[in-house]
Parts: structure tokens; sequence; C-alpha cells
């Protein structure tokens, strides 16, 4: 029976991350802290920079939700029961915010969602609710333009930029605003567009691999060039080019993606990736916290890491190419 305890009780300390230098006797408020899936590269850095603006501050307790909407409603419980202050959730599936609110409001337990925007009737749920993201068609523009910019100065006026297009997670609000308006943003350049293929690579690197693997095999030299709306599926789509040649001598495959991650910003620097957008993680996370922060201590939630705009907090984007990506290093 003790074996069991103890295997039940690692169970659930597995996954959580204690930041702050407090204790529940340490008179620092208690903020629960959901993440959807801790092994997403973007969230990793924003997680990060969440617990650095814990320090001395609060008392986090930050849990894997492990991309799993079931194991992030029973943490978000749990967060309740113990009476947290506050609760910052990355939620797996935006659609469940819904439940989670009502759960928050019946515990008088503030919330701020990041990253993963709710519907807007979600957030009308309770004036404890708030949320802090950037704004994705933004993101998306961003790249239309830096595509735009490249087909301008190296293809012949009319000619047609043939694409594949590689999408996030179906139905995230980033996926589908970024896939639309990086598009838009072309056509507004004046530029006739062609999709050759679309497909989901949910975010990942592996899966970009195989998925461009398999457009290679279909389309060939017809491809032009390739969006993806995060730089894990860019580089992912980088690593397949490689093998069949691109990327040596002169031979090359625009690719553009979003978030400016370190690894991103390293293709940048070795001239295989064509571009991306700042997804300011950094700031995001100091929003989120200080947000959260706020709520948990009485404060009046306002932050300086964004633009406040009612219940939402926005972090702009920012393009960053082979000219400028030194000063986001």
């Amino acid at each position: 029976m003790k074996n069991f305890v103890c295997v039940l009780m690692l169970t659930v300390l597995s996954g959580m991350v204690f930041a702050g230098g407090g204790s529940q006797s340490s008179g620092l408020p208690q903020i629960g802290v959901a993440i959807y899936k801790f092994d997403d590269t973007f969230m990793s850095y924003t997680r990060n920079a969440i617990e650095q603006n814990a320090q001395g501050r609060a008392m986090l307790t930050t849990v894997d939700s492990q991309n799993a909407q079931p194991t992030q409603n029973d943490q978000v419980d749990q967060f309740i029961t113990k009476k947290m202050s506050s609760i910052a959730i990355n939620p797996v599936d935006r659609t469940a915010a819904g439940t989670i609110v009502n759960k928050a409001r019946a515990g008088n337990v503030p919330v701020v969602f990041f990253n993963r925007e709710p519907f807007a009737e979600d957030m009308n749920r309770w004036d404890k609710v708030y949320y802090v993201g950037a704004k994705a068609e933004e993101s998306g523009t961003m790249q239309g333009q830096i595509a735009a910019e490249w087909w301008k100065a190296n293809k012949p006026a009319g000619t047609v930029m043939r694409y594949i297009m590689l999408k996030g997670e179906p139905g995230h609000q980033d996926a589908e605003l970024r896939t639309e308006y990086s598009i838009k943003a072309v056509r507004d350049a004046g530029i006739q567009v062609q999709l050759l293929a679309e497909d989901t690579a949910m975010w990942d690197r592996p899966r970009a691999v195989e998925k461009m693997d398999a457009f290679w095999a279909r389309f060939g030299d017809q491809i032009d060039i390739v969006f993806c709306n995060n730089d894990d599926m860019a580089l992912g789509v980088i690593e397949s080019l490689r093998k069949v040649g691109f990327f040596t001598g002169s031979r090359y495959l625009p690719v553009v993606g979003v978030d400016a991650t370190a690894p991103a910003l390293q293709a940048l620097s070795e001239g295989t990736l064509l571009g991306t957008v700042l997804n300011d993680a950094k700031n995001q996370g100091k929003a989120t916290f200080d947000l959260a922060y706020a709520l948990a201590t009485g404060g009046n939630p306002t932050t300086t890491a964004g633009t406040m705009q009612g219940k939402y907090c926005w972090v702009p984007y920012q393009k960053v190419t082979r000219d400028n990506f030194r000063q986001f290093q």
C-alpha cells in the first residue's frame, strides 16, 4: 500500500515545476500554470519567461498537459481545489475554455489564457478572464510580405507563385489566420498564386519532414515556395529539401516560418530559411505573468509587455530576415 501511495504521488507531481523561491507559508501568491505541452519549442520559451518573471514574486506550479485536454481539465481542477490565487492556461483545445472559465468562476480563481485564444463568448463569461497573445493575421501578413519581396527581386513580372502550405493544428486561430493572411499579402502585392498542396504537420518538425518528402515526390520542381505556420515545420521542410540536394551551391527553394526561434535564426544565418516572424515569447510570458500576478494580488490588470485592449493583451510581431536577424539572436 505504501508503494502504491508513493507511485500515485509521483504520478501526480510528474511534469510539475515550482518557481519563485517561495512556499505555502512564504506569503507569496500561488499561481497555477498549465502548458499544452512542454516539448513545443515556442511554448518552452514562453514558459521560461513566465518562470523568470515569477522569481521572488510568486510561487508557481507549472504543469505539462501533454497535449491532452482531459489531463489539463484535471490539472485545472487541482489548481482550483488548492485555492490558487490565479491560474494561467495555454489551452490544449481552445473550445474547452468555456468549461475552464465556468469552473474557475465557481471557485473564484481568476484566469489568464495565453497563446491560444478562446472564443469571444467564453471570454465574456466572467469579468476575471483575460487573454495574452499576438494577432495572428499580422504574422501571416508579414510572412506574405517577406515572400512577395523575395519573389519580385528574383522572378520575372507576371510569374505565378506555385506554393505549398504547411499548417499547424487545424482550428487553431494562428494556423487558420496565418494561412489566410500570408497568401492575401502576396496577392495584395500584385502576385498571382497557385496552391499546389496544403496539409497539417501539427507544428511538428518530424511530421513536416514526412509531409515535404511526399510533396516533393509528387510535385518536384513545380514548387516555387513553401509557407509554414511555424518555424519547427519550416525547419522540417528544409531538412527534407536538403535530402534532394537543395541549399548546396546555387540550388535554393525559399521557405518562410513564424516564431523566430533560435534554430530558425541559425537557419537564417546559414541562408536556408528565407524569413520568419518574431512571435515574442519573452514578452508574451512576461505579460502572462504580470496579468496573473495582478489578478492574484488584487492589483490593476495592466501590463507593460503589450498593448491592453479591454480583456486582451496584444504583443506585436516583427519581421525577421537575413538583413536584421542578428538583432534577435
